[in-house]
């Protein structure tokens, strides 16, 4: 019992194909798959895992469940180094440098809408997610799963303010947009870029110190009796506005 406790306190335990094959094409530093031994994995991964030089090992389904903490396994764990962090900097740079979007999660605590948002932002081909340090959900296994990894082809950066990363943006020519209620239509915005857009938690929306820093407020405009979208629900609707016009701009091609 102890062994296992270990396991999960110094490895990030994903679970699922297609995480792991994700984590295998990023080229993630992975420990070793586990595969339980009334499980058939798909050719590709063991391919993946033999190229990549990873361990295979067959393992009971109940040591699969127990070091997942689920029984939605589909047979298959890894345990990956770690996820890395970069520096602020670098995102903030790369962000300039390709006149893109680089994402602020401004305290969103909920896993599940982190991961389904990340795997947004990389569909979208953002340049980088700036999550804060605080009051924030921790990139874990909950997060890598609702991604369907997308985590491992990301840049994230966790920092200690929000307010300090927006103003180094804005020094560098970046634009500040915070997608909240009471702004503009955000299909009628011209949109400047670089941008960074933040979107906000569950409850709070986007802290009132960060709405103060904004250029632009951009509001998803709604006519139903629900007056509110799940955070996750609004970021895919703004990046998709942003994403499609820098398609119709050439941007993206």
């Amino acid at each position: 019992m102890q062994e296992k406790v270990l396991e999960r306190e110094n490895h990030l335990v994903i679970w699922g194909r297609n995480p792991v094959i994700e984590a295998l094409k990023a080229g993630r530093s992975l420990e070793k798959i586990l595969i339980a031994h009334d499980s058939h994995p798909p050719r590709e991964l063991l391919e993946l895992a033999n190229e990549r030089k990873v361990k295979v090992q067959k393992v009971s389904r109940q040591k699969i469940e127990e070091l997942a903490n689920t029984k939605k396994t589909q047979g298959v764990v890894a345990l990956v180094s770690p996820i890395k962090y970069y520096d602020e900097n670098e995102i903030i740079d790369k962000t300039i440098k390709e006149k893109g979007i680089m994402l602020i999660l401004d305290h969103i605590t909920d896993p599940q809408n982190v991961g389904s948002i990340l795997r947004t932002a990389e569909i979208f081909g953002v340049s980088g997610v700036i999550i804060p340090k605080e009051r924030s959900s921790p990139i874990n296994e909950v997060v890598v799963k609702a991604s369907t990894g997308a985590v491992f082809h990301l840049p994230i950066s966790k920092v200690g303010s929000l307010r300090n990363v927006i103003e180094k943006f804005r020094k560098k020519g970046g634009w500040v947009v915070a997608v909240e209620k009471g702004g503009r239509n955000i299909a009628e915005i011209d949109f400047p870029y670089p941008i960074t857009l933040v979107v906000g938690s569950e409850g709070k929306g986007v802290s009132k110190s960060i709405l103060e820093e904004a250029d632009i407020i951009a509001t998803i405009p709604m006519v139903g009796k629900i007056t509110s979208l799940n955070v996750s629900n609004a970021t895919s609707i703004a990046l998709w506005e942003l994403f499609k016009r820098r398609i119709k701009d050439g941007k993206n091609s």
